[in-house]
């Protein structure tokens, strides 16, 4: 019997993917890549949100250096072009995708939760970028999602000490979005996936899509862009009822 690395399930349009190799701390091996991947692209008709997660006391320990191997340069250029295809997937994939996060957030799980759209963190959470010490550079995307939160010198900064940030500095610095206690994380990001999977699925495609792009272009371009987005949401019939039913109730008493 082959060994469940990626454990999903799915309730009410929330798709929950969790790494399950608790053992090793969730590192990535090419067999949970892979995994991974496929949990992605299974997801159920009718998915909402997806949900993030990380088996036992840790979100993702990242690159599983017991199986580090040589590879040539070019072996190592697809190898780090497999990881941007599958966390784009999460990233770029229309679904809103939710993390809950405890323990190591370190390498490759930081660039894994940082593909993700919202990230919920535990008090025992802590990030690194240990890829300094162990004579190597980031391959799974770090360069761009991460220093784009932390900005570049910091991310420079964390490869070159291999720095350990823990929640409370993350949470600063929007390595997360919530902070909330002990073994609290995934009944947040429930929580938060539910309250997420009310909104219409256009808006939610429209946010998860096009925000990260635009934020990529010259400022005309990506005003631009937001005005087409614009026009593509605002004008489907499920934004005149919503707003319609948001009128008939505003005039009844305050609403949230």
């Amino acid at each position: 019997m082959s060994e469940q690395l990626v454990k999903t399930a799915s309730e009410d349009g929330i798709y929950t993917v969790t790494l399950a190799r608790p053992e090793k701390r969730n590192a990535v091996s090419d067999r949970l890549l892979a995994a991974l991947d496929a949990a992605l692209a299974a997801a159920p008709e009718g998915t909402r949100v997806v949900i993030l997660a990380g088996e036992g006391e840790h979100f993702c320990a990242g690159l599983d250096l017991a199986e580090h191997q040589h590879r040539e340069p070019f072996g190592v250029m697809q190898h780090s072009r497999g990881w941007h295809r599958i966390f784009d997937r999460i990233q770029n994939g229309g679904i809103p995708v939710v993390a809950a996060m405890q323990g190591a957030v370190i390498g490759g799980g930081l660039e894994l939760a940082s593909a993700t759209h919202v990230r919920v963190a535990e008090p025992s959470t802590i990030y690194q970028l240990p890829e300094g010490r162990h004579g190597i550079f980031v391959g799974g995307g770090a360069s761009v999602r991460v220093a784009k939160i932390v900005g570049p010198g910091r991310m420079c900064e964390m490869m070159l000490t291999g720095r350990i940030l823990d929640a409370e500095e993350g949470q600063r610095l929007g390595l997360s979005h919530y902070l909330v206690g002990p073994g609290e994380a995934l009944a947040k990001a429930r929580q938060l996936a539910a309250r997420i999977a009310e909104n219409a699925p256009m808006a939610n495609w429209a946010m998860v899509s096009a925000i990260s792009r635009i934020d990529n272009m010259a400022s005309d371009d990506g005003l631009f862009v937001e005005s087409l987005t614009a026009a593509l949401t605002q004008t489907s019939p499920e934004v005149a009822e919503r707003i319609g039913h948001f009128l008939t109730r505003k005039g009844k008493g305050p609403q949230t």
